[in-house]
């Protein structure tokens, strides 16, 4: 446990509080300064001060025209926000460099061909990469 948090974390996950149904949550540890002021999206996701991490309630993903992109754009912009303000190394992070990061899964309309024969299908990570 000593070694959980030996560097910066940006986490997320789903919470079963924060709303009436549950929210997602996003957080940085240690908190780079300005974090909580980024301007987060998407609409309906906010900082809460208490807990100290971003939230989008679950109503807000349910709801919505494209449920994945609406959970993948608070994810991406809560990540942006430590990486960025955190002055991480992106290139030595992220696949691809410093690019964001795209939901990109097999078959769909985000990958050319090239790029889904570069997934393969024993990659655990073949349905997300940066």
């Amino acid at each position: 446990m000593e070694m959980a948090y030996s560097h910066e974390v940006s986490s997320c996950g789903f919470w079963p509080g924060g709303s009436a149904e549950g929210s997602f949550y996003s957080y940085a540890y240690p908190e780079p300064s300005g974090f909580s002021a980024w301007p987060i999206a998407p609409e309906g996701a906010s900082y809460d001060e208490e807990l100290k991490e971003f939230i989008l309630p679950y109503a807000a993903v349910r709801t919505a025209e494209d449920p994945d992109a609406v959970l993948l754009t608070f994810l991406q912009s809560s990540y942006e926000a430590a990486a960025v303000l955190g002055g991480w190394d992106r290139v030595a992070l992220e696949r691809g460099g410093a690019a964001p990061l795209r939901a990109r899964r097999r078959g769909d309309e985000y990958l050319d061909e090239a790029e889904r024969e570069s997934f393969p299908a024993s990659d655990p990570h073949a349905d997300w990469a940066g």
